[in-house]
């Protein structure tokens, strides 16, 4: 059997959940962003329970001595929408073509899944992220409600 390539994307379970959020506040910090452990990032306190009980997944991108430098979690907002969150990737790994090595298998796991939309909340500071959304056909739209640190949301629809 071939050993998988480095970095490799793998699920993630609760044995991850401090290291995605380090990833995550380090991220955040870096684009002065503020992080919410009581309600938008809540969720990744107990990534079993919020992601994959619910009908939906979340993948770290690993290196092979262990740091977690990557993620993204697919979360089922109902039957035909998941919405992408954490999707983060560390300073020193961007760039290297990374960024759409997660977008594109979330893009694959949540086809793969059924859901036949995708949306996303971001905030403006994060340019890079948002080219990459746009590259890949997601659209801007109007949604219902924002998370506190985010301006803008986009769609895509899968099929």
């Amino acid at each position: 059997m071939k050993e998988s390539p480095w970095p490799r994307l793998r699920p993630a379970n609760n044995k991850d959940c401090e290291k995605i959020a380090s990833l995550l506040y380090e991220a955040l910090k870096e684009y002065n962003l503020k992080p919410d452990p009581a309600g938008t990032d809540a969720d990744i306190k107990d990534i079993e329970h919020s992601y994959f009980e619910r009908g939906g997944t979340f993948y770290v991108l690993e290196e092979k001595d262990g740091p977690i430098i990557g993620a993204y979690g697919l979360y089922p907002v109902d039957k035909a929408t998941c919405e992408l969150r954490k999707m983060y990737l560390d300073s020193s790994y961007r760039s290297k073509g990374l960024g759409k090595l997660l977008l594109e298998d979330a893009l694959s796991k949540a086809r793969q899944m059924g859901f036949k939309r995708m949306t996303l909340e971001t905030a403006s500071v994060l340019k890079e992220a948002i080219s990459l959304y746009k590259s890949y056909g997601f659209v801007e739209y109007e949604p219902e409600h924002l998370s506190s640190r985010c301006d803008q949301a986009f769609t895509l629809e899968l099929e």
